[in-house]
């Protein structure tokens, strides 16, 4: 496992980082993700924290606030010290149903620490993100909200998450500007399927140097290796529950035909090739992992072992470009 600065600070986190979206279950969507409880959930942090891991992401809205509960609990039934944890969770969904009980707004940020640190037990937070672009809150707002965390000793970093370049840019220029609390690092969907990011937010990152934190990496096991042309439905697969983020099948299907003999070379899973991609990728930091079983992560996170060759990698840019237009200066 190898570590990794996060965006400009000197604070260090491996390099795959542990998705807990799959812990809580309940209804809805969070249901369809995953219904790990907490005896599972112990057994997949101790697997992470084992392999190197040190860094474990969350949400408040996961599971209606579950997924925060379980993790707090796995971290103190495993005795982890917390110190040698890096803990990430978010703020912006809806978390009761009055109007001011979603968003970026001082009132709801402000409110929501407090309920994240009663469910994770914990004393401190060390990134905190905003889970979304909030339109109805001046930006200016969330930064001085957050900045303030920050100066109570509540929030150690910040970072946003599914947010435009041009909104990124303005948050960083704003927080630069007010000498307000940086913004380190951005969490965004960005797979060998879904190559958006490359367009205008990965220019942005390493202009900016700030970190990035991929999720669904396997674009919701769409890059398990479970999916073929001939075999369009695999299974327990979750998008056969819930089929996101979108894909473009037949490309995406390219994808695999060029994914498989790889795999077959270094004699790994079509998994493994897909996240070792992302991990030669220089714009990322750390790539969220989320798993039901034991055998599952375990898997992944060999990805961290695989050194693709440069034939690998000019086949894998090949079949899925990004379509970003080339500057050339004459």
């Amino acid at each position: 496992m190898r570590y990794r600065p996060l965006g400009p600070s000197g604070l260090f986190v491996s390099e795959i980082c542990l998705g807990t979206m799959t812990f809580g279950g309940g209804a809805g969507i969070w249901g369809l993700i995953g219904q790990l409880q907490q005896d599972e959930a112990d057994a997949l942090v101790r697997a992470a924290v084992d392999a190197g891991v040190n860094f474990i992401d969350t949400a408040n809205v996961y599971a209606g606030g579950q997924s925060e509960r379980i993790l707090g609990q796995a971290i103190r039934n495993l005795g982890l010290a917390r110190e040698d944890l890096v803990i990430a969770t978010k703020v912006l969904g809806p978390m009761g149903g009055g109007p001011n009980a979603n968003g970026a707004s001082r009132k709801h940020i402000h409110d929501q620490i407090k309920g994240s640190l009663q469910r994770l037990q914990m004393e401190y937070i060390d990134l905190y993100q905003i889970h979304g672009f909030d339109a109805a809150t001046p930006i200016e707002e969330t930064l001085d909200a957050l900045d303030a965390l920050v100066r109570q000793g509540l929030v150690r970093y910040i970072g946003l998450s599914n947010w435009a370049a041009w909104q990124i840019m303005k948050a960083v220029g704003l927080a630069r500007g007010r000498q307000l609390a940086p913004i380190l690092s951005l969490q965004a969907y960005y797979t060998l399927v879904g190559r958006d990011l490359e367009r205008e937010i990965a220019p942005m990152l390493t202009s900016e140097r700030l970190g990035l934190m991929v999720w669904s990496p396997l674009a919701g096991g769409f890059l398990s290796g479970k999916y073929s042309r001939a075999h369009e439905e695999a299974g327990d697969g979750r998008r056969a529950a819930f089929d996101f983020p979108p894909v473009d099948r037949d490309r995406g299907y390219a994808v695999i035909d060029a994914l498989r003999p790889i795999a077959a070379a270094h004699g790994v899973s079509v998994a493994r090739i897909a996240l070792a991609w992302l991990l030669h990728q220089p714009v990322v930091t750390s790539v969220i992992i989320g798993a039901k079983r034991p055998e599952q992560l375990t898997d992944n996170l060999a990805a961290t072992t695989i050194r693709l060759t440069a034939e690998d990698l000019s086949t894998l840019d090949a079949v899925y470009p990004s379509g970003c237009a080339r500057l050339v200066v004459r």
